[in-house]
């Protein structure tokens, strides 16, 4: 976790501490508090100091408990602040992979270029929508997430369309691992690698692939998404980073060019690929 994002979280703390203490009905101690609220003690002390993330709801109840529900407009602006350049999983996930797909679609709709580096799972922007569907799903297994597989898909394959839109510009790396993960059953797969040849030489798709034997002259680090220069998204397993500072931009944009360096491209990406197919038996 961030220093940034943890000091944040220490400083709500501190505030829900001094809502606690300046009650006008009188100061409650942290059990009190925890008693009207039917929570475990353990938890109040937690929340105040910045080792537990609240809910809305967490600020809401805690605001009406101590008397000063005026003030939870003030505690949802300082979480939502320091949230914003965390999003995890649990959280965007509470009502399934649905509304992340809709949020990212707002999200790509208006960029005009994408640098992305996949070393997981194929693209989303270039992903089938069989292939996506066992990416939801598997995920969503994984993150204890409500199931809505379908809509996620549909959300996923209407992004694709900033494709085919003049003035757009996928720039995509994709580590060889990537196209051998057995994330799918393998006509799935097959389908899925086909797909990828057929991109190839598409105006606004520039895929580069970095062949399992290829010379890095830097580690791999986690899958991410640049839009214009304005956004870096990298993904963990717990959490989305949404990193939108000028120094973090210009770093990961390095890392893009450095890794290009050592990609293939064009009809030798297209190699790399059909030996790829050609070893998935169907």
């Amino acid at each position: 976790m961030s220093t940034d994002y943890q000091r944040a979280r220490e400083e709500l703390g501190r505030r829900l501490r001094e809502l606690r203490m300046e009650c006008p009905g009188g100061r409650l101690t942290g059990d009190q508090l925890a008693q009207r609220l039917g929570w475990q003690q353990s938890k109040v002390s937690k929340l105040e100091n910045g080792r537990q993330t609240p809910t809305d709801d967490d600020l809401r109840a805690w605001a009406e408990a101590t008397c000063q529900a005026a003030a939870f407009g003030e505690l949802r602006a300082r979480l939502k602040g320091f949230e914003s350049h965390i999003r995890s999983w649990r959280r965007q996930l509470a009502a399934g992979h649905g509304p992340v797909q809709e949020t990212w679609n707002t999200l790509t709709s208006n960029a005009r270029s994408m640098h992305a580096l996949s070393n997981a799972a194929v693209s989303g922007m270039l992903q089938t929508a069989e292939y996506a569907r066992y990416v939801f799903e598997h995920h969503a297994v994984l993150q204890n997430a409500p199931r809505d597989t379908e809509s996620a898909v549909r959300g996923r394959m209407k992004r694709q369309e900033w494709l085919y839109r003049p003035g757009k510009r996928l720039n995509l790396l994709m580590h060889e691992s990537v196209l051998w993960a057995r994330i799918c059953p393998p006509e799935v797969l097959a389908a899925q690698l086909d797909r990828l040849l057929g991109v190839v030489g598409m105006d606004t798709v520039r895929m580069g692939i970095l062949p399992l034997d290829a010379q890095l002259r830097t580690a791999l680090g986690n899958s991410f998404c640049m839009l214009d220069e304005r956004l870096v998204v990298v993904e963990d397993w717990h959490a989305e980073l949404w990193l939108d500072d000028a120094e973090t931009i210009v770093l990961y944009r390095r890392v893009w060019d450095t890794l290009a360096e050592s990609a293939v491209f064009g009809t030798d990406a297209q190699q790399v690929i059909a030996r790829v197919r050609r070893g998935i038996r169907v």
